[in-house]
């Protein structure tokens, strides 16, 4: 079914490019677009104002919050769930097997990843299944993901360590001696203690 909802009296509006492959039984939210040769599969969930970009699969029993942009070449496997104002960058990857093989069915052993909300992957990166990505968390270009990263943390590298602090703007923190640092777009300002970052 291309371009509808599965038919409710109240479906939200969305857009989806003629050549989207839309499944029945999938829930996607108004103002959310789906561009080229994308395809979003049954039982998957998508909130408000969600983009996906050219070639992006949306796979079953996957959850994206609101806001979430999915750029080109991204697929979205069963255990993913994102929340909103997610960004996935172009051909990023996830996983859901810890180790595949083609000659076993390890369907039942599918692993849950959790972007939560606000947070950045870049273009290329990797993410492992079974991590969870905190929130305003931000995952450099090309990282390979293999455990979780807290929130406000800046990963890079193969595999990704942590270099760093971010704001919820994505700027570099810098702490002073007593734990404190300010976003340098909006002011905004944040505490490091016990090794967590906190919105002051």
């Amino acid at each position: 079914m291309n371009n509808q909802q599965t038919p409710s009296a109240s479906a939200p509006t969305f857009y989806a490019h003629p050549t989207a492959v839309i499944d029945e039984g999938c829930i996607i939210g108004a103002g959310s677009k789906i561009w080229h040769f994308s395809h979003v599969m049954p039982g998957s969930e998508m909130g408000e104002k969600c983009i996906l970009g050219q070639n992006v699969l949306v796979s079953t029993s996957v959850k994206l919050g609101n806001n979430v942009k999915v750029q080109n070449n991204v697929s979205l496997y069963t255990g993913v769930f994102c929340e909103d104002d997610v960004f996935l960058g172009p051909s990023m990857v996830f996983t859901n097997v810890i180790n595949p093989r083609s000659f076993l069915e390890r369907k039942n052993e599918f692993r849950q990843t959790l972007v939560k909300k606000g947070a950045s992957i870049g273009a290329n990166a990797t993410v492992i299944c079974g991590v969870t990505i905190g929130a305003y968390a931000l995952i450099g270009a090309g990282a390979v993901v293999t455990k979780d990263v807290p929130d406000f943390g800046l990963v890079v590298g193969n595999p990704a360590r942590q270099t760093g602090w971010v704001s919820r703007y994505g700027h570099r923190l810098k702490f002073d001696a007593g734990g404190e640092a300010v976003c340098p777009e909006n002011g905004e300002r944040y505490g490091l203690r016990d090794g967590r970052v906190h919105l002051l």
